[in-house]
């Protein structure tokens, strides 16, 4: 079930790679084979019979990409052994989780370490130990049989670890804060190979950093551990109206969702399918059914009766389950939903929209194409936390916007991004990676893009972690 479906089926209930460019020339020649002794986990090579499967991503658009190896990380040393092996050769590196980079920088043309197999999820007292290779389903089903949670996406198979280190947008953010808020340290592998734990009063500038500085820039991060909450039967809504309210929706939609409070979550949803054009918001309510038909109550008032209507109670756990399109399925199924050829961009809105581009938002959904876009909801706990505290700086986004298109074409996507641009600003969100943009430093980090910049220049000074918009 793709991310951007998710809503609507639930309602009918680059330069690729990063670290060192090449080998320079002189360099020892890269000893594959000794690696591979070194590791407890697997190494892949070209040629391996699973080599073809290891270097894909979610994202078939980056098949093309060919790495010398992917080293399928079982504890911290092998990834140390890794980050030693690439320094010594020259060669670049790139971290992977879940191998969902909208940019395809989850993999190169180098070593790829994947920390996939580093997924174990422990609980003791209040605090989630989770590998930086869990899924989020698995993170919210082995959680919830302690009866708590964190604060995390929607997306399945997304990998903790890209998600905490971009910040990490969520479901249930406005009453719990950024998937990196309940962040209290990591384990991280440094350029040098030393393996670190960081938290606010051990390598607290690199512990900053890693809360919203995005993924691979700083290390290889093998294990979070969060602070977590408990859970309760929620509440889950989809509703519904003709295209001809479009306009009126996303009006009503922003002077709504961003000032509920912070138990409700919610999502404006536009797009055209093969099916046609549609208008949908849905989310999520810390709380009973009746409270949530009230909390609706004002959008009905000016949009008026719904093409369709779903607003149910649910357990905690059905309803992450729903929000990943996975209702209907087990967790180990909903691991296995298909790969989804896409390309994105994103605005983190800090005003509400004028009327003017509101119109420009849904004509440019009603053009020709499959493509969609996603207004989620910020505010609540997410702007009560200062923009330096942490390296997310989008704690006065009012909503973030995402724009897709199906495949690969970026057509579509630059000509409505740069409408919304004069409407919008600057102001981009890491983990919606856009390797179209050029001023990309103070998109995504405004103001705290110097800091990290500090942090890199410490502990990689090197620069063997290098991403085509990296730190």
């Amino acid at each position: 079930m793709r991310r951007r479906d998710f809503l609507r089926v639930a309602g009918m209930l680059p330069l690729i790679g990063g670290g060192l460019l090449g080998a320079a020339a002189g360099s020892p020649p890269a000893d594959w084979a000794g690696l591979r002794r070194q590791l407890k986990g697997p190494l892949v090579l070209p040629g391996d019979s699973g080599y073809d499967r290891a270097r894909r991503l979610f994202n078939p658009v980056y098949d093309r990409v060919r790495p010398g190896g992917v080293a399928y990380a079982a504890t911290a040393a092998d990834v140390a052994a890794c980050v030693n092996f690439v320094r010594t050769a020259r060669i670049p590196v790139t971290a992977r989780s879940g191998g969902h980079s909208y940019a395809g920088w989850s993999t190169g043309t180098g070593l790829v370490i994947d920390v996939s197999r580093m997924n174990s999820i422990s609980y003791s007292a209040g605090r989630a130990t989770v590998g930086a290779g869990a899924k989020l389903v698995d993170v919210y089903d082995r959680l919830a049989a302690h009866g708590v949670s964190i604060p995390a996406g929607s997306c399945p198979t997304v990998g903790v670890g890209g998600l905490t280190l971009g910040g990490g947008i969520g479901v249930v953010s406005r009453k719990y804060g950024l998937t990196c808020d309940t962040l209290e340290s990591l384990q991280i592998v440094t350029a040098d190979g030393r393996v670190l734990t960081c938290d606010a009063t051990h390598h607290a500038g690199l512990f900053w950093a890693c809360r919203g500085g995005g993924g691979g820039n700083f290390g290889v991060v093998t294990s979070f551990t969060f602070r977590t909450h408990p859970i309760r039967d929620v509440s889950v809504f989809f509703l519904r109206w003709p295209w001809a309210k479009a306009a009126a929706a996303v009006k009503a939609w922003q002077s709504w969702a961003p000032n509920a409070p912070d138990e409700l979550w919610s999502t404006l949803h536009l797009g055209r399918d093969r099916n046609g054009l549609y208008v949908q918001i849905g989310g999520l309510y810390l709380g009973g059914k009746g409270a949530l038909d009230r909390l609706l109550a004002p959008l009905s008032a000016k949009l008026g009766a719904n093409t369709s209507r779903y607003v149910a109670g649910s357990s905690y756990q059905h309803a992450m389950m729903v929000m990943a399109g996975c209702a209907s399925l087990s967790v180990e199924r909903c691991k296995q939903t298909g790969r989804e050829a896409f390309a994105a961009k994103s605005h983190m809105a800090y005003r509400p929209m004028p009327d003017k581009a509101v119109n420009a938002l849904v004509a440019g959904v009603a053009q020709g194409g499959t493509h969609s876009v996603l207004l989620d909801a910020l505010g609540g706990a997410v702007g009560r936390v200062k923009p330096d505290a942490t390296a997310f700086p989008h704690r006065a986004a009012l909503f973030s916007v995402q724009y897709y298109a199906d495949g690969s074409d970026r057509t579509w996507l630059r000509a409505i991004h740069a409408t919304m641009r004069p409407h919008l600003g600057d102001h981009a969100y890491v983990n919606y990676i856009d390797p179209d943009l050029t001023d990309w430093q103070a998109q995504y980090y405004g103001p705290n893009a110097g800091r990290l910049a500090q942090v890199k220049s410490t502990y990689d000074p090197d620069r063997l972690f290098r991403l085509p918009q990296g730190v």
